[in-house]
């Protein structure tokens, strides 16, 4: 089993990658893990390559990254939650899953070999309410891939409590973790 997670947080050992430490220990399988702060990857600039070709006209680390996409079981969106959604950074290199969406609507292709299982791992510095757009853009982008999301998880007030300490998260983390290993 292989899983493709894309970790959106600027902070190596923050909230964010301890609860991706947390899935993957759970998880097992073959596991890379794409820093979206760390990567060679530049954001979509709309060329429109992708409206009649499979990839991209930029040539990067995202060519890896597609290849990644491809041989994955399980794919995982996590990030820190600004402003009710994914971080600049990560949007910027998902940025570049245009050619999927492309794939799928404009050339009538499917967009990926085989279809995917999802989940998505959010974390909040603050609480109270707020509209978390996070998930919709997450869930949407993994849809475009053929990706099922088999599971949300949401780590709130991490600012007065770390992630992996609040009630229910870790909990959370391992259903996701066992979801995602039903294949």
């Amino acid at each position: 089993m292989k899983t493709l997670i894309f970790n959106g947080s600027p902070r190596k050992n923050g909230n964010t990658a301890a609860l991706i430490q947390a899935l993957s220990e759970r998880l097992g399988g073959e596991i890379k893990v794409v820093r979206a702060y760390d990567c060679d990857v530049r954001p979509c600039i709309d060329c429109r390559y992708c409206w009649k070709n499979r990839g991209c006209s930029i040539k990067d680390g995202m060519q890896e990254i597609y290849k990644d996409i491809d041989e994955a079981d399980n794919i995982v969106i996590a990030s820190p939650v600004n402003f009710s959604e994914l971080t600049g950074q990560l949007l910027a290199v998902l940025s570049r899953l245009q050619t999927y969406w492309c794939a799928k609507y404009l050339r009538k292709e499917e967009p990926v070999s085989k279809p995917k299982r999802a989940g998505v791992i959010l974390v909040r510095g603050g609480s109270g309410p707020q509209k978390l757009n996070a998930i919709d853009t997450a869930k949407m982008i993994l849809g475009d891939i053929s990706a099922t999301v088999c599971g949300v998880v949401v780590a709130e007030n991490s600012d007065a409590v770390p992630s992996v300490q609040q009630e229910g998260v870790l909990e959370a983390i391992y259903a996701l973790a066992d979801a995602l290993k039903q294949g």
